[in-house]
């Protein structure tokens, strides 16, 4: 019955998760795409849906067909050739779906796999409003609440156990940046020789931490910051953990017994003490 539900959602989910933010702005007028023909919409988009179907459906052996049925779907139906780009989306798609599953059954899986989608995310009134007057304001609430996000989503199954993933956590979320400046990049070199785009594509992934940590460090302390408290209430408004099980609650305290030792249960008979033997004269005597 979980299915039911969860099948169509994660379909749902894999479209207006991965390109709902997007497409509407790209496409042109009087044109049907569902996925934009652009690499770094297509493997930043397709990977977020696949995350998100996969928390929904929680199972990877049914998560990840179901979302390459749906990216080759959405392909087929824009009406684009298959090549290369349909290859990219179906990777994509496929491994979001694996982790989002994996992430399903622990949420620090479920946090890594969110990181990309979430710093994709984060940056994205930069590219709308350039000339904005609080545009460091907005990018960096935006970074700060997603890290905060990104940890209270690490510490939802184990508490403050998982603690101790917060520290890479929070550099996956920083090389997440990157990536995604590095695919944004490709996409914008096409026509362009593959060792040009390479060494291009590397100096934008490694210069991307510089501005990163220089304007927004502020709003990731914050983040974190915020995280504490998110996890203490989220541990201290669930009900206290059940006592464990006794397995013998079902079970009498009588001790069942084999015929042969019924003799335990009876009456031991009373002894009854002898008199002490007269001691016999010696012959000296």
């Amino acid at each position: 019955m979980r299915y039911l539900w969860s099948v169509p959602a994660a379909v749902v989910a894999w479209f207006v998760g991965g390109f709902s933010a997007t497409y509407l702005k790209g496409l042109p007028e009087g044109t049907t795409y569902f996925v934009p023909p652009r690499i770094d919409l297509v493997v930043l988009g397709g990977f977020a849906g696949g995350v998100l179907a996969g928390l929904l459906i929680g199972r990877i052996r049914i998560a990840v067909p179901i979302v390459l049925i749906v990216a080759a779907g959405m392909w087929w139906l824009t009406g684009s050739p298959f090549g290369d780009l349909l290859v990219t989306l179906l990777v994509a798609s496929a491994l979001g779906g694996f982790f989002g599953a994996l992430g399903a059954r622990s949420s620090v899986v479920a946090a890594f796999a969110l990181a990309l989608p979430v710093a994709w995310t984060a940056l994205r009134p930069a590219e709308q409003l350039a000339d904005w007057r609080w545009l460091w304001q907005l990018n960096g609430l935006l970074v700060g609440a997603g890290l905060a996000i990104l940890l209270y989503v690490a510490c939802w199954k184990r508490g403050w156990r998982s603690v101790g993933s917060w520290i890479p956590l929070t550099g996956f979320y920083l090389v997440s940046f990157g990536i995604v400046a590095s695919v944004r990049l490709v996409s914008q070199s096409t026509g362009k020789p593959m060792d040009a785009v390479g060494d291009a594509s590397t100096e934008a992934f490694f210069q991307s931490f510089e501005p990163l940590l220089r304007e927004y460090w502020p709003w990731m302390a914050v983040g974190i910051l915020l995280a504490i408290p998110m996890v203490a209430l989220k541990l201290r408004a669930l009900p206290p953990p059940p006592p464990p099980i006794d397995p013998y609650a079902d079970k009498s305290n009588d001790a069942v017994l084999s015929d042969d030792l019924d003799w335990i249960d009876q009456e031991e008979p009373r002894r009854r003490l002898l008199p002490r033997r007269p001691s016999v004269p010696s012959a000296q005597e």
